[in-house]
C-alpha cells in the first residue's frame, strides 16, 4: 500500500469516527470475558464503553463499580440514554426501544421521561436523533450508525438481490449444529459471498464503517492467509457452522434489525432489567476521555479489571507514544490482584511485548511484567459467538 493510500485510509477512518455513532451494539461476548474476570464486590472495571452492552453485563455481578471510558462521546451518549431509560421506563418500553429498536412516539416519551438524566453534551446529541433512529418507518435502530448502515445495506442485499431471507429466518430457527451446518454450507455461504460481497469487504471506507482501522487490516493481510475476505469467511463458517446460533444475539440483531426476549444481551432480560431498576445501574460511572486521559485525572482511583477491546492495535499504528503512556497509566492504578483482558484484529500482537514502561524510575519491557495465560485465551476464543478478532488475551501482572 502506497503512501498516499494510508493516508487516505487514515483520513476515512478519522472521518468516520470522529463525526458518528459507530457501534450501536457491543460486538465483544460478554460471557466468556466473565468466565475469567471473576468479579466481587471489591472490584474496580474499566471497559471501553462502545455500545454500553457490557458495561450493563459487568454489573449484574454485583461488583463495586464500572468505568465506562469512550473517547467518542456518541457511545457515551448511548449507554446513557440506555442508563436513563432502565431508571426511568417500564420493561415492556424499555424493550421496545431497545429490543426491538422501535418505539413509536419516542420523542414524547424522550422529552418527559428520559432527557432529564443525560449529560448536557448527550442532550444535544439526542435531542437531533432520538425520533430518526427509534421512531422510522424504514429501519430499525440497529440499523443506524456505521456498523448498522453497513447491515442494513447487507440486509438488502439479501433480500432483494439474492432473495435468501427464508434461508436467514431458517438458520436462525434451527435447533442444532447439524442444521445450522447444512443450512449455512448448503444454501447460503456460497450464494451470499458474491464478486460484489467480497469487492465491498475489501474497501476502506467498508471497514472504517465497521470500526477496522488501517493498522488491524495490515495485521489481517500479513498474519491471515488470503486476507480480510478469506478471513471473514472463516468467522462467518465457524459462527454458523461451529457455534449454537440460538442464543447468538450479536449476529441476530444484524440479520434481523431486532432481538428476541430469548435471545438478547443480559440486560434487555426481564430480571437483569429490574436489577439494574433496583440500584446495580448506579454503580456505572460514564466517561468521555482516553483510557489514558481518565486514569491520568482520577490519581485515586485504582482498577483490578481493564477490559479494553482491540484499541491498542490502533494506537500500535500511529499513536505508539499514546499506547505507551497508557500502559504506564494502567500500570499506576493497577492492584495486586489485577486482570487485563483485550482483543485484536491480528493472530498476534507481538508489539505488546516491546512496550518501555516506566515503573519506579527504570524502563522496563512490558512483557517481562504480563503474566500471560495463552491456553486459557486460546479455550476461550474457540467459544466466541461474535467471532469477529483474530486473537484474545488474557494477562494478570508479574508479581
Amino acid at each position: 500500500m502506497s503512501k498516499i493510500s494510508e493516508w487516505m485510509s487514515g483520513r476515512v477512518f478519522r472521518i468516520v469516527h470522529g463525526n458518528n455513532l459507530v457501534y450501536n451494539t457491543c460486538w465483544e461476548d460478554p460471557r466468556i470475558d466473565k468466565q475469567v474476570l471473576d468479579l466481587s464486590a471489591d472490584d474496580n472495571l474499566l471497559v471501553i464503553t462502545s455500545a454500553g452492552c457490557n458495561a450493563l453485563s459487568y454489573v449484574l455481578t454485583g461488583l463495586n463499580r464500572v468505568y465506562a471510558v469512550d473517547m467518542n462521546p456518541r457511545q457515551n451518549a448511548l449507554l446513557e440514554l440506555k442508563i436513563s431509560a432502565i431508571r426511568n421506563l417500564d420493561y415492556e418500553t424499555f424493550f421496545q426501544l431497545f429490543g426491538n429498536g422501535r418505539l413509536g412516539g419516542v420523542q414524547g416519551i424522550y422529552h418527559s421521561k428520559l432527557r432529564n438524566d443525560l449529560s448536557a453534551w448527550s442532550q444535544k446529541y439526542w435531542d437531533k436523533r432520538i425520533r430518526k433512529y427509534f421512531d422510522s418507518k424504514r429501519k430499525s435502530f440497529y440499523f443506524c450508525g456505521t456498523t448498522g448502515t453497513f447491515a442494513r445495506f447487507i440486509n438488502m442485499y439479501i433480500d432483494r438481490i439474492k432473495g435468501l431471507r427464508a434461508c436467514v429466518h431458517d438458520i436462525l430457527s434451527s435447533k442444532s449444529i447439524e442444521e445450522q451446518r447444512e443450512i449455512w454450507f448448503g444454501h447460503l455461504r456460497d450464494k451470499l459471498w458474491s464478486k460484489l460481497i467480497k469487492f465491498v469487504m475489501n474497501r476502506d471506507t467498508t471497514l472504517s464503517m465497521l470500526g477496522v482501522p488501517l493498522a488491524q487490516r495490515k495485521q489481517i493481510e500479513t498474519q491471515y492467509e488470503g486476507g480480510v475476505v478469506k478471513f471473514v469467511q472463516d468467522c462467518l463458517d465457524s459462527v454458523f457452522g461451529e457455534l449454537p446460533v440460538q442464543d447468538n444475539y450479536f449476529w441476530r440483531v444484524y440479520a434481523t434489525g431486532n432481538y428476541t426476549p430469548s435471545c438478547c444481551p443480559e440486560y434487555l432480560e426481564y430480571e437483569n432489567f429490574n436489577k439494574l431498576k433496583n440500584g446495580l445501574i448506579d454503580k456505572i460511572q460514564v466517561n468521555s476521555d482516553t483510557v489514558e486521559g481518565f486514569l491520568r485525572k482520577n490519581p485515586d482511583v485504582k482498577i483490578s479489571r481493564f477490559v479494553l477491546l482491540d484499541h491498542m492495535d490502533w494506537l500500535s499504528y500511529h499513536l505508539y507514544d499514546a499506547l505507551v503512556k497508557e500502559w504506564e497509566m494502567i500500570l499506576s492504578h493497577a492492584t495486586d490482584k489485577t486482570r487485563i483482558l483485550w482483543r485484536s484484529g491480528g493472530l498476534r500482537t507481538e508489539y505488546i511485548d516491546s512496550v518501555p514502561v516506566q515503573i519506579n524510575n527504570e524502563t522496563v519491557k512490558l512483557g517481562d511484567i504480563l503474566k500471560m495465560l495463552p491456553e486459557k485465551a486460546a479455550e476461550l476464543h474457540k467459544l466466541d459467538r461474535v467471532h469477529t478478532y483474530g486473537s484474545f488475551y488474557i494477562a494478570d501482572l508479574n508479581k
